[in-house]
């Protein structure tokens, strides 16, 4: 029984860390982060491997909340370095401070972010992504219309900002 449950492992690990490990890699922009990110959520689904019914999807909410635990040490460092009045010695050159689509994402309202971050950016269907938050599809189909009108107006007063 352990030697079968080992094999479903690493044929699991085999299959998926390649795609999870890219898709943190998006969110993060940093390599080791985002392998360290997916090992993590495979170290999580390995200490509950009997009790999870859908592995993939375990995984990949797993990760969105170890994403979003790193973008959330990555602004606690930036407001103790501002705090510390060090901030123009670190500051990014000018076209980066623009805000991204990611920094959007990341500054969404969870209930929307974690939708957008499943569908999006990992390519996941909406009847799947209903099943792993545990939501209703029209509640995620109107939680992504939500997030992508949050989004539209942001990147529209950030265009009017910088016009």
């Amino acid at each position: 029984m352990k030697r079968s449950r080992e094999k479903a492992a690493a044929e699991l690990f085999a299959a998926l860390y390649p795609r999870l490990a890219g898709w943190c890699r998006r969110l993060v922009d940093d390599d080791g982060t985002a392998h360290e990110i997916a090992s993590e959520a495979f170290t999580r689904l390995w200490a509950r491997w009997t009790s999870v019914a859908e592995p993939r999807g375990f995984l990949y909410v797993t990760a969105a909340n170890l994403v979003r635990d790193h973008w959330r040490g990555l602004e606690r460092e930036r407001r103790a370095v501002r705090r510390a009045g060090v901030e123009a010695a670190v500051r990014p050159p000018a076209e980066q401070a623009d805000p991204s689509v990611r920094l959007l994402v990341q500054a969404l309202p969870e209930r929307l972010r974690t939708p957008i971050l499943l569908h999006y950016y990992a390519d996941m269907p909406i009847r799947e992504v209903a099943v792993l938050t545990g939501r209703k599809e029209g509640t995620v189909k109107a939680d992504l219309h939500a997030a992508r009108e949050l989004l539209r107006a942001h990147l529209r007063r950030s265009l009017d900002h910088t016009l």
